[in-house]
């Protein structure tokens, strides 16, 4: 199973796998209980192959009174003298809540090796969670995404997990693992410690039902139109080119995802970013840009800050050439050393939350946040900026996301991250065969 994970953490942060948009890495801070009758038959449990395609960490059925579980705690943490020492969960600590209509149910859980440690007037929680879900819908599920929280104003209280890519039939069970550390204080003990909540479940017609706090439904609309993209593109080499030149594309895929450069990144908010670089040494760097013919929105102009591995306050204005209004956009940004090698650094999602942009309008994407870049532990002395449309909105709730000739054209293919669906194919031929692949292809 692909999973991307998100927790909402301070300032000043270390964040690996800083080559994947789907991180969100300059975002501001980015179970119902249904008893089971005993003698009811259930469906197997779809098994799924399972590894981060966002190691980036960010990120209830009630296992006994939340309450109880708190008395417990206090009693782990001891004195307050006493030195940090993790400790197991006690009982009742997590809670898992989905609505009474949600079209996932919850068939078990288990905390697993998850413990408690005391850091002075907080706690940190490391969450090892086991479920088992069912699909009660009576359609295929695509997507879902679950919201993890230990205190909703705590910095570093509450984080999510994304399961993209999936292909889950009615009546089926899947597993979702959790494996996050959360914060929060140690005076907030009333109620379970950890609430997991259901933010949306995303369908194969693209439909979503969820409260969808966490735009669970844009994010997850975009990673399944990737997911369709790059299957018709194998597919469509299946027909063209027979098992051969599928098994050539595979392994063609399979070496850029080996090679792809990748970068360390630390976020900072605000503020100048000239740790690597004396002061003087800051100066504007221009944005180029690269164009997609099909795209709606473009990026007209734009810069940022720059001193040595540091860049700062992006601001790129982009112009929609649609005859749509546009509600989101998303901007991909790489980086060029001085080798002339390139990096995808981050992606550049619109600050506005109520962003309407008509036809012919333009709007600016800006952060005020700073970004300090190494690969492999050296700092990358920052050569030139270069950026690109990765994902728009529009009103209507429909997405655009580049087509895979907009990729090649601008040699992107061996820069971005694949979709969780070419990874996930391209594992189904290394671990199963190219035969396995082609009767998986059929399906669709």
């Amino acid at each position: 199973m692909y999973m991307r994970i998100s927790i909402e953490l301070q300032a000043d942060r270390a964040l690996s796998g800083a080559a994947n948009p789907g991180c969100r890495l300059l975002s501001a801070g980015a179970l119902l209980q249904r008893k089971q009758s005993p003698t009811s038959e259930k469906p197997p449990e779809r098994r799924l192959a399972g590894r981060s395609a966002c190691p980036t960490k960010q990120s209830s059925l009630r296992t006994h009174t939340g309450r109880i579980g708190a008395i417990a705690l206090l009693g782990l943490l001891g004195a307050a003298g006493l030195a940090a020492q993790d400790r197991p969960l006690p009982g009742g600590s997590i809670n898992v809540k989905f609505p009474d209509n949600s079209p996932v149910a919850v068939l078990s859980m288990a905390a697993g090796p998850s413990s408690v440690t005391s850091r002075g007037a907080a706690m940190a929680l490391d969450l090892h969670l086991s479920l088992s879900l069912r699909n009660i819908s009576q359609s295929q599920i695509r997507g879902i995404t679950l919201r993890v929280v230990a205190q909703e104003l705590t910095i570093g209280g509450k984080g999510s997990v994304s399961y993209p890519s999936l292909h889950i039939g009615p009546g089926e069970t899947f597993p979702a693992r959790i494996d996050m550390q959360l914060m929060r204080p140690t005076q907030a003990l009333n109620g379970p410690l950890v609430e997991v909540n259901l933010d949306g479940v995303l369908f194969a017609d693209l439909s979503f039902f969820g409260p969808d706090r966490l735009n669970s439904k844009r994010t997850m609309t975009a990673w399944e139109m990737e997911a369709q993209r790059d299957r018709e593109y194998f597919k469509r080499v299946l027909s063209q080119n027979g098992a051969p030149g599928l098994q050539q594309a595979v392994l063609d895929s399979l070496t850029r995802q080996a090679e792809r450069p990748r970068l360390d990144a630390r976020v900072v908010r605000g503020g100048p970013a000239v740790s690597s670089a004396a002061p003087s040494a800051e100066h504007t760097q221009q944005f180029a840009f690269l164009q997609f013919p099909d795209s709606p929105v473009a990026p007209v102009s734009g810069w940022a800050r720059v001193a040595g591995n540091e860049a700062r306050g992006p601001s790129v204005q982009v112009v929609n050439n649609s005859n749509r209004v546009v509600k989101y956009v998303e901007l991909g940004w790489l980086v060029r050393d001085k080798s002339g090698r390139q990096y995808l650094a981050a992606s550049l999602p619109v600050a506005d939350p109520d962003l309407i942009l008509r036809p012919g309008q333009t709007a600016r994407v800006v952060q005020d946040t700073a970004l300090k870049l190494s690969h492999e532990g050296q700092p990358v002395d920052i050569q030139g900026l270069t950026g690109f449309v990765s994902q728009v909105e529009f009103a209507d709730g429909k997405m655009w996301v580049p087509t895979r000739r907009n990729l090649e054209d601008g040699s992107l293919m061996g820069l971005i991250a694949p979709s969780a669906e070419e990874q996930r194919l391209t594992d189904l031929y290394r671990k199963r065969g190219l035969n396995a692949l082609v009767e998986e292809l059929k399906k669709y």
